[in-house]
């Protein structure tokens, strides 16, 4: 099998709505020497037959998981099987600008970066931006990554010739896609942010709310539980998360 540059890795649960639509935002890409791993996490809709009309193309390949093991692990599982020296995650949902791969791919390559991401652009659940873009910093490390938490998982690229690919993988536990990052800058990496929107960000206005709470526990649950913080540095974190994260949705 030919060795891509880069592995593209999505999960998908039951995503029969938007995965159609993903798959052909990756095909649109102006850059063309990847491969797409899509790793069918127990989907009982029509995720898999939709995936199926895909697979005649030799860089696209379904993994399928017998039952759901979360999102955590469907890319785990992902990243086990990629080939490229850089690896992305896209999620089910969202969609890429045509020319995501390439734009990222040249700036990796400029700065000579181990991990960066780009800026994004909110959608409704349609897939139409609703003119809501979000800038990200020139750089992120450690301790400013646990006071912002804007690098989005539909936008990062790892050089895996910088970044073992198993220090990539994801643990099990509420916002693993934020705690890897962590883990990741804790180790000295820095973070390198192309502040160009080429993600768009599909979202549901009814589950605001409820997400909103739900994104408050877990970060909390982060400082204290997976980072070990103190209380008072997990609060001090905390009110310039809360600060960037509403600055964000407005």
């Amino acid at each position: 099998m030919s060795r891509h540059q880069v592995s593209i890795i999505i999960p998908v649960h039951n995503a029969g709505r938007f995965i159609y639509d993903t798959i052909q935002s990756v095909l649109a890409q102006t850059y063309h020497d990847y491969e797409l791993i899509l790793v069918d996490d127990g989907s009982v809709d029509s995720s898999a037959e939709i995936i199926g009309e895909f697979l005649d193309r030799g860089n696209i390949r379904l993994i399928s998981l017998k039952e759901s093991m979360g999102a955590a692990l469907a890319r785990n599982a992902g990243l086990e099987q990629a080939k490229g020296r850089f690896v992305c995650f896209l999620d089910a949902d969202d969609l890429w600008e045509p020319e995501k791969l390439e734009e990222q791919l040249a700036f990796m390559k400029k700065g000579d970066y181990a991990f960066t991401f780009t800026g994004y652009e909110f959608a409704d659940e349609n897939g139409v931006s609703i003119d809501r873009i979000v800038r990200v910093p020139k750089r992120m490390t450690y301790k400013k990554a646990l006071k912002n938490t804007t690098i989005f998982t539909s936008t990062v690229m790892f050089d895996t010739k910088k970044i073992p690919i198993g220090m990539i993988n994801m643990p099990e536990v509420p916002s693993e896609d934020t705690a890897t990052w962590w883990k990741i800058l804790k180790e000295g990496y820095v973070a390198y942010g192309l502040n160009r929107p080429l993600t768009l960000y599909r979202r549901s206005g009814g589950t605001l709310s409820s997400n909103k709470a739900v994104a408050v526990k877990r970060i909390w649950n982060l400082y204290r539980n997976v980072e070990g913080l103190s209380v008072p540095y997990s609060a001090y974190c905390f009110v310039f998360y809360a600060i960037h994260a509403v600055w964000r949705r407005l």
